[in-house]
This record gives structure tokens, sequence and C-alpha cells, in this order.
């Protein structure tokens, strides 16, 4: 006797943060993640792409022992679905005779149903999926879900041009749900919005759009999972930066849309499902900044950060940044004055750190950088001092902070901004030393932006204080390495709202100099700084890892040579 296909269909969507390698952890996480979904009457749980790994799994996927553990704790989730509560669609990667595939399995019943394989891998910008997985041999068709014909497409097999979605409601889908692991980058819902509803057009079908949360490494996933409906309209919005596990009300419903591709007599309506504000351009930067911080440092085991607060902007907003991420009890800053610090500097720091309620502490660097000098005069002996004087400065206070770091096990905060990493404004082994910096991929001028943001908003989940955190006169004055006499910033670059533009340009948009200059900036200016932004390659290459907030950060995006000759002369 054939089951009637039912015309009511509960879609959980775990949008749920993985770590990458912690396979139990993760299989954990998937089963909390179903219990709750039980509980609130669901009939199916759609998990993330290759939530069982963590995604990128990178070249783990290229250890046989980690393919094994995956794989068995897919069959032993499957096994959970005998107890007659919801199905699920987990993401794992999976070792076949066809070659080793980013894969999903179905399960329900206490077996799993169906595999299925991601077709089109990325191979562009932080994506190398070439390199580990093989392409699914074929394109295989719906999966036959308790009377409902489901298509599974896997990420990038709906950004891409190779007609998944299509084929898949030619063959008889009703409705597609879709495993992400999508990165954020500034403006990226837009972008997701836009490809699924090119989809919803093409096929007649409503889409589901489940994507992870949680940072690694350089990626941020921002979840912001979603559903468009047949009509094109947004079926249902789920919240950005935040773990959700959200039950969706499908119903089945009679309407032209369904059918006007020929596809089905009827359509999958969405009649329940979350409709969450996703933040705004700011708040968005600051709260992936933020949870990238907060999961680099949890995830790789350190119990504290610490960091250089030298009354400037860019490390004011990084120990906000880890007092929002972390608390205020796991930050220790250190002021680390010599002759050149000024008293507004030392002054704006233990303001901001008493106003982010964190340990302050002070440690002059005069004797070891007078110590150093002693050491080299007579290597020195009948030259100017200039640029190497200056950077021992830097590189004392890097040492101090990988003191502590060594001694009381803190992961020292790197505060470099992107427009200093693009045009070589930094030391190496100096303000370069550390592990982890959250603004690497903000510009300058962005600093600036989510500091005045910051101090008159508090983002969901932040463990910081409310007002300003980050004093008036940090924001206001011209910023300043103070490595000599009455120094500042421009004595040796453009000022900040003209370098950012060039080095867009240049970076995100890789314009020519000629294209450039005809957005009104100076020739001689723009070549100077190309040239800087070629040269500083071998230093970025031994920076810290860092959130990618742009479309093309330093690091996983922007790949260019240290040895480099070329230089765009128009």
């Amino acid at each position: 006797m054939t089951k009637t296909a039912p015309d009511i269909l509960r879609i959980a969507v775990a949008q749920l943060n993985p770590t990458v390698g912690d396979v139990a952890g993760n299989l954990a996480k998937a089963r909390e993640a179903r219990a709750d979904a039980a509980r609130q009457g669901a009939d199916l749980v759609l998990y993330t792409e290759l939530f069982l790994a963590g995604y990128p799994p990178e070249d783990l996927v290229l250890k046989p022992s980690f393919l094994k553990a995956c794989e068995k704790a897919a069959e032993d989730f499957a096994q959970d679905t005998a107890d007659g509560g919801p199905g699920v669609i987990i993401g794992t990667p999976l070792k076949r005779k066809t070659g080793t595939h980013n894969s999903i399995v179905v399960a329900d019943g206490g077996k799993i149903i169906a595999e299925r394989y991601k077709l089109d891998l990325p191979n562009y910008g932080e994506f190398d999926e070439k390199r580990v997985f093989q392409a699914g041999p074929e394109l295989q068709g719906p999966v036959n879900f308790r009377g409902v014909r489901i298509g599974i497409p896997i990420c990038e097999d709906i950004w891409g041009d190779i007609a998944v979605c299509e084929t898949l409601a030619e063959s008889g889908a009703e409705i597609l749900l879709v495993p992400n692991g999508s990165p954020y980058y500034r403006a990226k819902i837009d972008v997701r919005h836009q490809v699924v509803i090119r989809q919803v057009i093409e096929t007649g079908l409503p889409i589901i759009y489940a994507n992870q949360l949680g940072g690694q490494d350089e990626l941020i996933f921002d979840g912001a999972s979603f559903a468009i409906g047949a009509d094109k309209t947004l079926a249902f919005q789920m919240s950005q930066f935040e773990e959700a596990l959200d039950v969706t009300t499908w119903k089945r419903s009679r309407v032209a849309a369904g059918a006007q591709n020929g596809n089905n007599s009827d359509s999958w309506v969405c009649s329940e499902g979350p409709m969450s504000k996703v933040p705004e351009r700011e708040e968005a930067d600051y709260r992936a900044c933020m949870l990238g911080l907060r999961d680099y440092v949890n995830k790789n085991g350190f119990k504290n950060v610490v960091l250089g607060l030298s009354g400037g902007i860019d490390s004011a907003i990084c120990a906000a940044l880890a007092v929002d991420a972390l608390g205020e009890e796991r930050l220790r800053t250190v002021m680390m004055p010599y002759r050149y610090t000024s008293k507004d500097s030392l002054k704006d720091a233990e303001d901001c750190a008493r106003a982010l309620g964190c340990r302050y502490d002070i440690v002059p660097i005069s004797e070891p950088v007078e110590g150093f000098k002693h050491a080299l005069t007579q290597l020195f002996e009948g030259t100017q001092e200039g640029i190497t004087e200056e950077n021992l400065q830097s590189r004392a206070r890097g040492t101090i902070l990988m003191a502590i770091s060594n001694k009381f096990g803190s992961m020292v905060v790197t505060t470099g901004n992107k427009s200093e990493m693009s045009v070589g404004y930094a030391t190496l082994y100096g303000d370069m030393n550390g592990g982890f910096n959250p603004i690497k991929d903000l510009y300058k001028m962005q600093v600036y932006a989510l500091s005045r943001w910051r101090n008159s908003h508090v983002p969901p989940g932040a463990l910081g204080p409310s007002g300003e955190v980050i004093p008036k006169n940090i924001i206001d004055k011209a910023p300043s390495a103070e490595l000599r006499e009455n120094q500042t910033d421009q004595d040796s670059l453009p000022p900040y709202p003209v370098l950012d533009d060039i080095l867009e340009c240049l970076v995100e948009n890789e314009m020519s100099v000629d294209d450039i200059v005809a957005r009104g900036h100076d020739r001689a200016t723009v070549t100077r700084v190309e040239h800087l932004l070629y040269i500083a390659e071998y230093k970025r290459r031994q920076a810290a890892p860092g959130v990618k907030i742009t479309r093309k950060n330093f690091g996983r995006d922007r790949r260019y040579p240290i040895t480099n000759r070329f230089r765009d002369r128009g």
C-alpha cells in the first residue's frame, strides 16, 4: 500500500557553528539540533555543507583516517533516525570509486537512503576545492523523502552555469534544499538572494538556502539562511552572525507558479518561518570581525589575549572587539611608551582601557631600546639615525608582547589595518607580531567608521559595555606611529581617504593606473602607491591571519608573487 504524499512538510534549518576537524564535536552538535527539531515537530533537518567535517577542511580531505571518521559519523547519525523522529540531510566528504566527493547524505528510518555529490567545484578566490575533491560523476535526480521529491544541489551547484537546478526540476523535484558554506564579504546577502532568485525563475521551484555560521581561520560564515518562494519573494530570513535552528512549515498548494515550467501541478509554499532583520553595513562588518576573533581564539584553545594599546585608533578598536568577543577579563592591554609617546596617547590608552573595563599595564621600552642601540654602536658607527632606530622601538614592543604571550599563554592580537598592510607601513617582527588580526581587511577609513558606530551601538552578543568605548580624542586626532618627534602617518603616506580609494581600485578592482588617474588622482601618487603595494608582498606573506571583510583580502584571495618587476606604466 503506497503512502499518500504529505501536504505539510516541516523543515528545520540548522544554522550551526562547526569546527573543522572536530568530527565528534560536530556530530554531537548535529544530534543536539536534531533533538531540538524533534521537540518542535520537524519532519526533516537540513544541515550545511560538509557539516560533519567542518568547512572548508582543505587538505584534511587527503587524510584517509579523516575521511573514515567522517563517514562513520554519518553512518552513526543515520542510525539515530530509527527513533521515528526527523530525517536529516547532512554534509560530509565521502570517498567512493569515482573519487573523493563533497557530499551530502539523506537519512531516515535508521539508514542512509541517498547520497548526492557536488558537481560544480569552485576554484577561485578563497575556494580551491578541485585540489582535494572530484566532481560528482553525474547529476543524480531528486530524493524521495516521505513522498516528497527533494532536489539537493550543493552550494556552488546553484551559482554556476551547469544547469543543476534546472535539471533537477525537469527530473521531478518539488522543492530544492541547498546546503552551503558561503563566506561573508560586505553585502554578500544581496548577492546570495539574487543567485537564488535566478534559479527560482529558471525552475519555478522554491529554494531553501542553509548557510554555515562561524569563523574558520580568515573566513567568516555569517549564516543568514533564507528561502525564496516559487513566487520569487522572500519566504523566510534567518538571523546573521548567530547560531539558530528554525523550523519552517511548508504546505502543498495548487498554484500556477509551480506549473508554469511544466514541472508540477502544485507548489510548496512557506506558511511559517522567521523573518529576521539583517544588519546594515557597519554593524555587519563589526560583527564579522567580532565573530572571527571569538572563534579563532576559542577554537584554537587560547584562554585570553593580549595587545599593545598605543592610544591610536587601530589598537583601540581591536581592544573593543576583543572585549566584545571574549569579555573584559580575557583581555590584557599593554602601553609601551618611549620618549616619543605623547601625553595624549598615554591618557587616551588609559581612558580606552578604563571604558572597556580590561586590564591595563604600562611597560616602558627605554631600557631595551637603548640596550639594542648600545649593542649596535660599533656596527652603526658613522651612520645617521633613521628608520632602523625607529623600527627598534616597534620590535622591542613586539618582543615584550610575545614574552607576555609565552609566559601567560595569551594570544597576541595584531592591530594593523589593510591600508597599512597594503603599503608596508608596518614592522616585521614588531607591530606585525601576533596570532590573529581582526581588522586586517579593513581600510583605515573603515576603521574610523566602525569605531564611530561602536561608540553608539552595542552589537548583539557583545560582552562589552555600552557608551563611548573608544575615546573621542582617539578618533579625532591625526594618526601617528610616534616613532620620532612630531611624526604623523601623512608624513609618509597620502591622506587616508585618497590612499584607501587608490588601494581599493588596485586591490579589489584590479584597475589600471590610467583608470585610477581618470578618477581624479595624481599620477605620481598612484604609481607610488602601486609600487609600495608590490614591494610589501613579502611582509604580507609573513603576517598573521585576519578576518576577511572585502571581496578580495590578502592571503586567500589576492595571490601576487613576491618577486615581481611588473609596473603599470600606462
